[in-house]
């Protein structure tokens, strides 16, 4: 079976698309931006941006910062945007099975009390909805940047994917309350 390839690094070139960034600066858009479908940690994101400077996609530069160790900021070679289209004009294949751990216990959960799978999934619900929170305040941001006319070039899709986390969102929040309410109802 075929390893699947690390997709890091097309997060990584294409945040890259948007200005220079260091490693912290891309671990602090992904959460900012991306988390309800794209996460990236440390653990990923310096290899990852050694790897792609090793391979010319990316370039590294050293910025004086006072008071604190230089900051490493990573920007796009052509080479690397030129990677990038290439990845985004390959088809996407469906067949990549998400994962999720919440799923996972609630598949097993006549393991252990039910009060604690309730408990759980009222966990959720509220990191649920704090997550909608977030996903809302960006949608109202976007709309803010409409009307003063500051659209940047990526912005219709980056809206595009901000829709599909508020549907996400919702849907699985209404999964939430059906779930809690069937469990509470369990003898």
């Amino acid at each position: 079976m075929k390893r699947s390839e690390n997709k890091s690094r097309y997060a990584i070139l294409g945040m890259l698309t948007i200005a220079p960034m260091s490693g912290y600066d891309l671990k602090k858009f992904t959460e900012k931006s991306m988390n309800y479908f794209w996460n990236e940690n440390y653990a990923w994101i310096y290899p990852t941006l050694k790897q792609l400077e090793q391979e010319g996609l990316v370039v590294s530069s050293q910025e004086k910062q006072e008071g604190r160790p230089d900051r490493h900021l990573y920007t796009l070679t052509e080479q690397g945007r030129a990677e990038l289209r290439r990845w985004l004009n390959e088809p996407t294949v469906f067949h990549e099975t998400p994962r999720n751990e919440h799923l996972l216990k609630m598949f097993f959960a006549d393991q252990v009390p039910l009060s604690i799978t309730i408990e759980q999934m009222r966990f959720w619900r509220e990191a649920l909805q704090n997550m909608l929170t977030s996903l809302e305040d960006l949608d109202r941001q976007a709309s803010v940047v409409a009307l003063e006319q500051k659209v940047p070039q990526g912005r219709p899709y980056r809206l595009l994917a901000l829709s599909y986390g508020l549907h996400m969102g919702r849907a699985q929040l209404v999964w939430c309350e059906e779930t809690i309410a069937k469990l509470e109802g369990l003898p």
